[in-house]
């Protein structure tokens, strides 16, 4: 895990030409996305298509990083960031029957970084839209051979994340537009198979918490406690 420093990061999104700003306090985040061999490790389940330990995991849904999260933070004696409620809790489809997640934001478990946390530490204090030569720093479609690579084959960012950029997607907390799009969240960071406009420090992209493919991954973050066990 990284630690991150505080800061401020403004989100924007293409389609309602809308801008905000977040302030983001301290917090972790894993250095490289979740490998296949963890996740085995911790669930027993090898869900992605490709294999091999050290690849990102991928196929893998929303709510089953939500529930790698619960159980990496257990297996590491933490206290779980999710609450799961109502039927199906092991699976999508339950999620489907009106299954609902809440977030403890006062337990110290692993959980998915909310969308400004997640660009605020891929952008590690830059303010292009990427950290370096994307060549250098991420697998996509202009050099990947239309495959996923092992984690930390490409450049880290000035903070000492790997493949904040390209290779695996990340799922994100947050949902994208509840309005328009419903349940559906926030993905981030492009991936083996797009171009090298959708792996930038901004994009965004969004999909049903159920949807499982063949580009998209998670990393774990962690709040940090502060004096007092009081939650930034």
């Amino acid at each position: 895990m990284v630690a991150v420093p505080p800061g401020q990061v403004t989100l924007s999104d293409r389609r309602t030409q809308r801008s905000w700003p977040v302030e983001v306090a301290p917090y972790e985040l894993a250095a490289f996305p979740v490998t296949q061999a963890l996740y085995a490790q911790v669930t027993g389940r090898r869900p992605s298509a490709a294999h091999g330990d050290r690849l990102p995991v991928e196929s893998v849904s929303w709510w089953d990083a939500v529930r790698f999260c619960n159980a990496l933070s257990e297996r590491d004696g933490f206290v779980p960031a999710y609450r799961l409620h109502g039927e199906g809790d092991d699976d999508d489809e339950g999620a489907e029957r009106g299954e609902s997640v809440e977030w403890d934001r006062a337990a110290d478990g692993y959980r998915l970084p909310t969308e400004a946390e997640w660009e605020h530490a891929c952008r590690a204090g830059t303010t292009r839209p990427h950290y370096g030569p994307l060549d250098e720093i991420a697998w996509y479609r202009g050099n990947s051979d239309e495959r996923i690579h092992d984690v930390g084959g490409k450049l880290p960012n000035p903070w000492g994340l790997h493949d904040m950029l390209g290779n695996a997607w990340d799922w994100c907390w947050d949902v994208y537009d509840p309005e328009v799009y419903g349940s559906y969240r926030v993905l981030r960071g492009g991936g083996w198979f797009d171009e090298h406009w959708s792996c930038r420090a901004s994009a965004r992209r969004r999909s049903h918490p159920t949807f499982r493919v063949d580009d998209v991954g998670f990393r774990v973050a962690r709040s940090l406690t502060v004096v007092g066990d009081v939650r930034p």
